[in-house]
């Protein structure tokens, strides 16, 4: 009733809002006329701004946090309605909380396939969706800009707008991205960070924000989508002639199998004449092994070593391994005698090596002594 109505805008003087929604973002705190007694309690949570609105004029905005509603608390208002000095009476206001919390898992899309220009598959087309998260940053510049006069303002009537910048931004950002088709999945955490920095100045003129936007999928047209797959299956069958020779047995198989088809014979035939002919490549091949064996070429002689001696400060050789033999028996090749061959490692003396070692092993022990005179 009206006078029930009166009254209870008379005598209330706190004023809260309590969300109990998940998309609201504004809510007008409806009063009889707009009503608000002077020296009020209002109420701010944490997530929530109060924003007062005087006669369509944007008045003081309040952060969380408990109010006393007197001039000194609300200077633009006292302002606006040229309150004087010990101003108690009641006023008119209407007030509205915007909330301040991020509205989640807000869904975005591309309703038409974007055309872009690929270095593998030039001129196609792509698909995308994914979610993203907006939150409102300047309540004031919100409600003049987007809300007006709603009394009751929720996500489904920005986010159509928001879903438009976003298509918009990541249809220029794939097309100037450079960025592969095939490498795009590993790359949609950068398109995301591109797009949201690009629209972000869009948004910030509504007084939002975005602090999360993610890129789901990004599909091709179902063409492009089937030569992918036939690629992709050549790459796993890899030689295309054994597969194709697997897959001729596996249909030879099938169709013996099945019984009265009159197939299996005909293929028994068919498999038994192309056994024989295997069988008959492989005793060719067998026979061609021997005959190709007896005329190989042999292998190269070892090459031998020739070595060169220092003597007294001049280097003599080269000298073959019997000449060192030679010198080895007349005494005048010692082990410490230094010498040195192709690919060795500097002047080494003849017990270093390990190729000439077995010169000074081999020698003939010292002749006995002649007999003595007389015996």
């Amino acid at each position: 009733m009206p006078i029930m109505d009166f009254l209870k805008g008379q005598f209330i003087d706190v004023i809260e809002w309590t969300d109990d929604t998940r998309d609201t973002m504004v809510y007008r705190f409806e009063r009889y006329g707009h009503e608000i007694k002077y020296g009020a309690k209002l109420t701010v949570r944490e997530g929530q701004v109060a924003v007062f609105i005087h006669e369509g004029q944007l008045a003081d905005v309040f952060t969380p946090g408990l109010y006393m509603l007197e001039t000194n608390n609300m200077p633009i208002m006292t302002s606006l309605q040229h309150w004087d000095h010990g101003f108690n009476s009641p006023f008119k206001s209407e007030i509205y909380f915007v909330n301040t919390n991020r509205f989640t898992d807000l869904k975005w899309g591309t309703k038409n396939p974007i055309m872009i220009r690929d270095a593998d598959f030039g001129p196609t087309r792509v698909r995308a969706f994914g979610t993203y998260t907006v939150k409102v940053k300047d309540a004031g510049l919100f409600m003049t800009e987007i809300v007006g006069t709603d009394g009751e303002f929720t996500t489904d009537e920005v986010t159509h707008q928001i879903r438009n910048i976003i298509v918009q931004q990541f249809s220029q950002a794939m097309a100037g991205s450079g960025i592969p088709v095939l490498d795009m999945a590993a790359n949609t955490g950068q398109l995301g960070d591109l797009v949201a920095e690009k629209i972000s100045e869009t948004i910030a003129s509504y007084g939002l924000t975005l602090p999360e936007l993610y890129i789901e999928n990004i599909s091709l047209p179902p063409a492009v989508e089937e030569a992918l797959d036939k690629r992709t299956s050549m790459g796993v069958v890899g030689d295309l002639n054994k597969y194709q020779q697997f897959q001729t047995a596996e249909a030879m198989a099938a169709a013996a199998s099945t019984p009265g088809s009159g197939m299996g014979e005909g293929l028994g035939m068919g498999m038994g004449m192309a056994m024989a002919n295997q069988m008959a490549n492989n005793m060719n091949a067998a026979q061609q092994q021997p005959h190709q064996a007896a005329h190989a070429a042999p292998p190269p002689p070892p090459v031998e070593h020739v070595w060169h001696v220092a003597e007294n400060g001049q280097t003599t050789g080269p000298f073959s391994k019997a000449d060192l033999g030679r010198k080895v028996s007349d005494g005048s090749l010692t082990r410490e005698t230094m010498v040195w061959t192709a690919g060795q490692d500097g002047w080494k003396t003849a017990g270093e090596v390990t190729e000439l070692a077995q010169l000074f092993t081999v020698m003939p022990p010292p002749p006995p002594p002649p007999p003595r005179p007389g015996s």
